[in-house]
């Protein structure tokens, strides 16, 4: 049982309480059900390459990239990450999505700009659907894990606390998470850290579209 205060309907959940669980407390919440929450916004935004659909917000999949010097996705959807001060942050989120071209991909990201951030997403490489956790700083980039999972859909989450983030997955079918793999944030010269969702790689002469709900924010102290 828990109880919440502080909510507002908007059309879409938009949450910020406090569950009667010690020491967890949900910071934010969106659905995607009827639009995007206030806070989020686009970088290289293509209105014609994204949508509410079906109770989700879908990315159709377009050509570009984030990881290394091009940094020229479009459509990426970022919102200011909250403090780390008050404790462990862990961010969720469920992707579906049908990739069939090298490195197309739909990723959750601990994101400062272009070319500082940590990356987990759901991606074809060399044949198989693979989760991949990647970093990236000053556009110098390392892929921390990338195990092939099959499925149609994943939860993913990111774990922060402190100056490590942790990458974890639970796929169809599977009962519980996984650790993908876990590495120390960047470090940009400048900009407070931001949550982002975005899909790149995708091939030119296709329309795939990702579709992504669920996304949560939830604050733990010990």
């Amino acid at each position: 049982m828990f109880s919440t205060t502080g909510f507002r309907n908007f059309g879409f959940v938009c949450v910020a309480c406090m569950l009667a669980v010690a020491g967890e407390e949900v910071v934010f919440q969106d659905d995607f059900r009827q639009g995007l929450a206030p806070g989020w916004s686009w970088i290289r935004e293509e209105p014609s390459a994204w949508r509410i659909r079906d109770g989700a917000l879908e990315l159709r999949v377009l050509p570009g990239n984030l990881w290394g010097k091009a940094n020229n996705a479009k459509n990426v959807l970022v919102r200011d990450a909250p403090s780390l001060d008050g404790g462990e942050l862990e961010i969720t989120v469920k992707f579906e999505s049908q990739p069939t071209g090298q490195y197309e991909q739909v990723n959750l990201a601990w994101y400062y700009d272009d070319s500082h951030m940590v990356k987990l997403g759901r991606e074809i490489v060399d044949g198989p659907v693979c989760v991949v956790m990647g970093r990236e700083e000053r556009d110098q980039t390392r892929t921390v894990a990338r195990p092939p999972v099959a499925g149609a859909w994943y939860h993913l989450r990111l774990i922060v606390a402190g100056n490590q983030i942790r990458g974890q997955y639970w796929a169809e079918g599977a009962g519980d998470w996984t650790d993908a793999g876990v590495c120390d944030l960047p470090t940009p010269a400048e900009g407070r850290p931001r949550l982002s969702l975005h899909a790149y790689n995708g091939l030119a002469d296709r329309e795939h579209w990702a579709r992504i709900t669920e996304f949560k924010v939830v604050r733990r102290t010990k």
